[in-house]
């Protein structure tokens, strides 16, 4: 009669091991890509829209000429606000930021806009006493990516 060999009953968790070590090294190759960069939102990005329940926001928005405009209470694109310089804006910012310590603000530029621009106002802003700055943009055009990839 051939002798029949007992059952194992133990795992053999060595290729579980294996793949657990190459995920490993790939997670280890693949988070210093992951923390490194400044998180920007772009002109037309995908992003969170901005709360109802904030009361008159200061929105600066500034268009492709480089024109400054100052609001509250304005998120409509056909209501540009007040119009402002360059020079100006810190004084504006600085009165408004002054009388209302914790007001949200935001800017507005256009994407076709010089980056130099739009951190020469973040920096009048930031003089202005503006402890936050948020950035307005366009949800994606997804009809457009899907056609064009």
């Amino acid at each position: 009669m051939a002798e029949r060999r007992k059952p194992m009953s133990e795992i053999n968790v060595v290729p579980y091991i294996d793949v657990m070590l190459v995920l490993l090294v790939i997670f280890m190759a693949t988070a210093p890509l992951l923390t490194q960069g400044v998180d920007v939102d772009l002109p037309q990005a995908p992003s969170e829209p901005l709360s109802d329940d904030e009361d008159d926001p200061l929105v600066i928005t500034v268009n492709r000429e480089g024109a400054l405009f100052v609001n509250t209470g304005v998120r409509k694109d056909t209501e540009r606000g007040r119009r402002v310089t360059i020079f100006s804006l810190e004084d504006e910012v600085s009165r408004i930021v002054g009388a209302r310590p914790n007001v949200p603000v935001y800017v507005r530029a256009d994407h076709t806009l010089d980056y130099g621009m739009v951190v020469r106002v973040m920096t009048a802003l930031q003089k202005a006493g503006a402890e936050s700055v948020g950035l307005i943009t366009d949800p994606p055009d997804i009809s457009a990516a899907a056609e064009g990839g």
